[in-house]
This record gives C-alpha cells, structure tokens and sequence, in this order.
C-alpha cells in the first residue's frame, strides 16, 4: 500500500501543504533543545533512513527465528513471520504519515515521546511511550553488549577449546568497543556505519543459510523432527512466546527518531527507506528461519549458532564458523550504538547548552562522562545477567509490540479520523485488539518463562 492511498482526503492534504510551505522559512533550529539539535541533527536523505532502518531492525537476533518455528511448526511459524512482516511495513508506514502530516503543519515531531504528547496528551508522553521506549532501547544496549560477549566467547572457545577466560570478560570487551562507538557525536553521523551493518547483516544471514543447507544435506545431518512437542497449556505459552520474540525480531522502536535524521521536506522518504529495510528484511528473515528450520527441525536451538556446534565436534568448518562470528559481533556494535541514541538525546538535553557549539569543551565533557557512564552501566548489567534473554521477551511483550503494532494504528485513527465505515480503521482497529491481546498473553508467558528458568539464574554466570 503506497504511503499516499492512506491519506484520508485530498483537501487535507492541500491545507497541509499550504501550512508547510509557509513554515519551511522558519528557522527550526532556534527552538530546538540540545538533545534535538545535536543528537537529531535533520540532514540525511532516504539512502539514510534505509540504512538507519535495517541497522535497527534487522540484527543478531533474527538468529533466534528458527527456534520460534519450532514452537509453532512450519505452517503456524511461516504465516506469523509474513503476518509480522506486513503488519510491522504497514504500521511504520503509518507513523510516518502521521509524522509527515504534523511536519507540514510546521510541528514536525522529532522524538516519540513529543509525538505521544501532542497528539494523544502529555501524559501519554511522559508516563507512557517515554519510558518503554526508553526501557526496550536501553535494553537493547545490555542485550548487544551482551551478545557481543557471547559472540567474542565463542570466537575464544573456537580457538582456544580449553580456554578459561569466563563470559564476563568477553562482555566488558564487547563494552569497551561500544565505549568507543558511543562517542559519535549524533544519529546521523552514523550514516556509514549503518551501511555496512546493512552489507554485514546480509552477509552474516547468507553465511548462516549456506551452513545450515550444507549441514542439512551432509551425512552428520541430525534426524529431523518437525513435529511441537508441546501440549495444552504448554503449547499455548510457547506460542504466545514465539510470537513475542518474532515481535521483538521486527520492532523498531525508534521510528521518529529515525525520520528526524532527514531533512525537510521529508515526504516521502521514509517510504522509501522502509521499501530498501524489508528488501533486506524479506531477504534475511526467511532465508535464516527455513533453513535453520529444515537443517534441525523442532531441535533448534535459541540461536541457530549453537545448533552448528554440534554434540561432540563442529558441524561446519572452524575458519566458517569464525567468520560468521566476526560478522555477527561486528553488526551487533553498529546496532547497540543505534538503540544509544534516544539515551544520547536526553543526556544531551538535560547537560548540553544549544547555545554554544556542539564540539565546544563545554558540551563535550557533560557528553563524554554520560554517555561513557550510561554504556559502563549497561555493560556491567550485561555482566552480571547474562540470561537477559528472558527479560528481553518480557520487554518485548510489554514494550515492543505496544509502540509498534497498536501506538501506530491509535494515533492515526487520532489524526486523520478516517471513517468508521473505512477499511482503514477498522483494519487498524483489528490490528490494535489483537496486538492487545498478544501483548498481555506474551508478558504472561514470560513471566512463566522467567520463573521456570530462576533457579538456574545466577550473578555473572559463565554460561
């Protein structure tokens, strides 16, 4: 559905023109606070946003797909992933209309949670949207710092088998490498950076897709089981989990933030970007859960990578295995650093003074010790809970799918007041009722999840 088909009226849209014109001679950047102006700088093209995109939803993560088809199976785990796929292309799509169409009033809104506020009451921005958003990003951060560490832990035991440096080691280098990445100065400095995450990612998922048909057709193939071994209660809750880590495999989160990096006029462009993002996503998401599906059956493991280990030796070869490796770590810093930015943004906005230059000692020290201070934080939460996996789907439930399956459809409807004879609101009606329901059966699942997986917690464990 193209980006104009979802505009209610051709009137509106030339009112909104008209405005926009006349508030393009403005000088934004004069209201702007520090946050906005230095973090959100608004100069990229759609090239950009694509690139912005894919880093921020097509990651590491997508390695966990084929573990979600196991708890459905092949029919139940291809429709959720195309549904997801649909619905995630469709709700974006409305964000950034809503977002375009407040921009040409001359409010462009450059954060989610001043979106939240003018459209749907500054509770809703301070109370609501803020903090999930600032929960799943922060998040995100641990999570990639995390993943770093298992990725460098693995790389270690590759070549070293016996080796006795312990996870938490490998996490606060993978710290240590974001420190350093934190320090870019705003999103849109990112640009190239983004751009080879893009080409890391596919690369990385064509790697993992190879392996898994090699394996598949090799004499070590495991004897394959495509049956859920799960029954009643437990069937019902490992689905509801499925769908929240397929959820989390496409949020975003960071929508707004993202169609800020472009400079006016914007309409149109996040369109574009969205189309270049899930060409990738269509390439890589698929490709990774089928074969890794097909390769080990309802035997997949939480990553696929584990599953290429083998029992007693590695099914594919080391120097293979060590190349998806760097592949992964690589991609997962560029995506850590993306999900840094709304923290980077308040930081920046309650110690910096837009007043003086962005490189000016002044600004430059407050900006070195928060953000050094926010990744050393999330780095040692990393350390010490290295089985954020859980919590991440518990994050998922309740963050992830409220802004990006039900936020999206609510201020639409909100702003354009499309029909209630239209199939557009009653479509994103549906979509919001459903995504509600999932979104609480999801949290409660996890929470099972999380309580069944207890005993096995442990401060700083070597796992």
């Amino acid at each position: 559905m193209a980006a104009d088909d979802l505009v209610p009226n051709s009137s509106c849209k030339s009112t909104v023109s008209t405005v926009g014109k006349q508030n393009n001679l403005l000088d934004p950047s004069k209201e702007l606070d520090a946050g906005a102006l230095f973090v959100l700088k608004s100069r990229g093209s759609w090239l950009h946003c694509g690139y912005h995109l894919t880093t921020s939803i097509v990651a590491p993560v997508l390695l966990s797909l084929p573990y979600a088809l196991t708890l459905l199976g092949w029919a139940g785990g291809i429709l959720c992933l195309v549904l997801a796929g649909l619905v995630t292309f469709y709700s974006y799509n409305l964000l950034s209309l809503v977002l375009e169409h407040h921009a040409q009033l001359g409010q462009r809104h450059l954060r989610f949670r001043d979106m939240a506020r003018d459209i749907l009451g500054p509770r809703w921005g301070k109370y609501v949207i803020g903090p999930l958003q600032f929960g799943i990003c922060y998040g995100a951060v641990v999570a990639g710092s995390l993943l770093g560490g298992q990725s460098l832990k693995f790389i270690y035991l590759l070549s070293n088998p016996n080796g006795t440096m312990k996870l938490y080691q490998f996490i606060a280098i993978s710290g240590g490498l974001l420190l350093l990445l934190a320090q870019i100065p705003s999103f849109h400095s990112l640009r190239h950076i983004n751009l080879i995450s893009l080409v890391l990612c596919l690369t990385y998922s064509a790697c993992v897709t190879a392996g898994a048909i090699h394996i598949g057709h090799s004499e070590n193939a495991p004897i394959r089981d495509y049956s859920v071994h799960d029954t009643g209660v437990n069937r019902v809750f490992g689905a509801a989990n499925a769908v929240a880590i397929i959820s989390t495999t496409y949020a975003c989160g960071i929508i707004p933030e993202i169609q800020a990096t472009i400079a006016p006029p914007v309409k149109g462009k996040m369109f574009k970007g969205l189309c270049i993002c899930y060409a990738v996503i269509a390439t890589t998401f698929l490709s990774v859960a089928i074969s890794g599906y097909w390769a080990f059956g309802n035997q997949a493991m939480g990553t696929v990578l584990s599953n290429f280990m083998g029992n007693e030796k590695p099914l594919l070869p080391t120097w293979f295995l060590l190349m998806i490796n760097v592949f992964t770590l690589s991609q997962i810093s560029a995506v850590a650093v993306v999900y840094l930015q709304p923290t980077n943004e308040v930081f920046e906005k309650l110690f910096a003074d837009p007043k003086m230059d962005q490189y000016s000692i002044r600004n430059v020290v407050p900006r070195l010790i928060s953000r050094s201070s926010s990744v050393i934080i999330a780095t040692l939460l990393a350390a010490m809970l290295p089985f954020f996996g859980d919590i991440m789907a518990l994050f998922g439930s309740f963050g992830c799918i409220p802004l990006d399956f039900i936020f999206p459809m609510v201020v639409y409807n909100v702003t354009f007041k499309p029909s209630k004879r239209s199939l557009v609101f009653w479509l994103n009606t549906l979509i919001a009722v459903v995504s509600s329901v999932l979104s609480v059966v999801g949290a409660v699942a996890s929470v099972r999840q999380i309580v069944i997986d207890a005993k096995t917690y442990r401060l700083f464990a070597n796992v």
